[in-house]
């Protein structure tokens, strides 16, 4: 909440709400901070933390490529994370990483992204089975230079021995020997895959603060988003531009629940708005630029520490508008109308009208 406004001059907007007023212009500043409790792991089954990755000499169809140049994670998830995260716990391009996904005859069981989970559960799932396989490309180096498991260590993607920077082997390098199969440690199998299942020991807290402004015109009811903020915390920040695009889509969302989206019947029960012609989703010129900013604040629950985004701009945004709209209200005395805020409903709320309006 500091952090937010800070950036949106708090101070600054309600003396500018106040000069306005005197003009007979209503601007409306609305805040919301939410704390979303999150967990969702297993319901009762496996839960999808099973995720398989490996130096596959072999794909589904038989077809060979190169087990020292390609790396493979198979989830029943999708997410573009996922290759990120193997790219950068192994050091490797990330054009070197498939993910397979989504397909049942791969990965045969998945309960699904929902609650924002997919990359705060399968992504540690796969943070875990990249810790595995780091462990066994570890152990096939110190067999390789006659050396201690213990005296090695991962630097900047490839194995090494502690303080001598002359010795390196890469993960790649590693998965080739572990396929041929030649000059293992004793009893160790041959390949470089692991599946591991991740389930969160306790929830996790996504949290932030939204400021919405708002002018709502006397004349017609009609409601101008002036700007908008939303400061975010949902831990480290794995690719900024896809969180940033959660954030937009989630608060289009939840401006579009507070101000068009109603789902009317006529009085015969009848649906009215049952096709996008009638049902008022918003159009781009009347949703604002977005600001965006976040705070970083890791969770211990997960090896990634990060926390889900997916529900984040819906959340903080409903109520951001509604509060800001109510705000630019006050001088009417409304305290309350009921969602969506259409400008027939606040045109009556202007003029004594009660439609809904508490006051």
């Amino acid at each position: 909440m500091d952090k937010a406004l800070k950036i949106v001059d708090y101070a600054g907007l309600r003396a500018r709400q106040a000069a306005l007023r005197k003009e007979g212009r209503y601007l409306g500043i609305g805040l919301s901070t939410y704390v979303e409790v999150w967990r969702h792991g297993s319901l009762g089954g496996d839960g999808g933390r099973r995720l398989g990755f490996g130096d596959d000499p072999h794909r589904a169809d038989r077809q060979h490529h190169r087990p020292h140049r390609h790396l493979t994670a198979r989830t029943r998830w999708q997410e573009t994370t996922f290759a990120q995260i193997v790219a950068d716990e192994l050091g490797v391009p990330i054009d070197h990483v498939s993910i397979i996904h989504g397909d049942t005859d791969k990965v045969q069981y998945g309960i699904g992204t929902f609650g924002s989970r997919g990359t705060a559960v399968g992504g540690a799932a796969l943070k875990l089975a990249i810790e595995t396989i780091q462990a066994k490309a570890i152990t096939i180096a110190a067999h390789q230079w006659e050396a201690n498991p213990d005296d090695l260590e991962y630097r900047e993607g490839k194995i090494g021995v502690k303080g001598d920077p002359s010795k390196s082997m890469t993960t790649a390098e590693a998965g080739f020997l572990a396929f041929m199969g030649d000059h293992l440690p004793p009893g160790l199998e041959p390949g470089l895959d692991a599946t591991r299942r991740f389930e969160p020991p306790n929830f996790v807290f996504p949290f932030g603060t939204h400021v919405c402004v708002v002018e709502v015109d006397a004349r017609t009811g009609e409601v101008k988003v002036e700007k908008y903020l939303a400061v975010d915390d949902c831990g480290p920040l794995i690719n900024p531009m896809i969180v940033e695009g959660q954030v937009h889509g989630g608060i289009a969302q939840g401006m579009a629940q507070a101000l068009f989206e109603e789902v009317v019947y006529d009085e015969r029960g009848q649906l009215i708005t049952g096709t996008l012609m009638d049902y008022a989703i918003p159009h781009a010129e009347q949703l604002p630029h977005f600001q965006l900013d976040h705070t970083v604040t890791p969770t211990t629950v997960n090896p990634l520490g990060i926390k889900g985004v997916g529900e984040a701009g819906t959340i903080g945004s409903t109520p951001a508008v509604v509060n800001a709209v109510i705000d630019a209200l006050a001088p009417f005395g409304v305290v309350h109308i009921d969602m969506p805020l259409r400008p027939e409903k606040l045109w009556s709320a202007m003029h004594g009208a009660s439609n809904g309006v508490t006051r």
